[in-house]
């Protein structure tokens, strides 16, 4: 059976961290840095995701326009086309999805509204415990 996103998100949870478009990048810096996390999602009134930014925005916007960006609000340098998934997309296929898009974070969302965020390092787990299983399986087998 394949493992999808709800699996993933069943075993750790779907706390979303996110801000407002309006708040500034000095201050998504420190929710960054307070949560220990590596993005968060940037939603609009109305709680649809507005963007997503994350540590590699932060570099870029440093590199290309200077500290005086930290005042700027975190909407002017988000990613906003912002790829999701769903509950019931596979493990392979968020790989996939990853890889081919460079990226280590992706919102799951139903209907336009946040469920949760799978992040590379969940992804990993899942196909470890996964390969544990299997071998843990084929070990049954043998033993009879």
């Amino acid at each position: 059976m394949a493992i999808v996103v709800k699996n993933m998100l069943d075993a750790k949870g779907r706390d979303v961290v996110t801000v407002s478009p309006d708040k500034s990048l000095l201050q998504v810096a420190g929710i960054l840095h307070e949560r220990k996390i590596g993005a968060l999602v940037v939603t609009g009134v109305d709680g649809r995701i507005a963007g997503i930014f994350t540590e590699r925005d932060m570099v870029r916007a440093l590199a290309e326009k200077g500290a005086a960006i930290l005042d700027q609000p975190v909407s002017s340098v988000m990613t906003v086309n912002v790829q999701t998934c769903r509950e019931e997309t596979t493990v392979n296929a968020l790989m996939e999805m990853m890889s081919s898009g460079r990226f280590r974070h992706v919102p799951v969302e139903d209907g336009g509204r946040l469920n949760g965020i799978i992040s590379i390092g969940d992804v990993v787990k899942s196909r470890i415990r996964e390969v544990e299983l299997e071998a843990e399986e084929i070990k049954a087998y043998i033993a009879g």
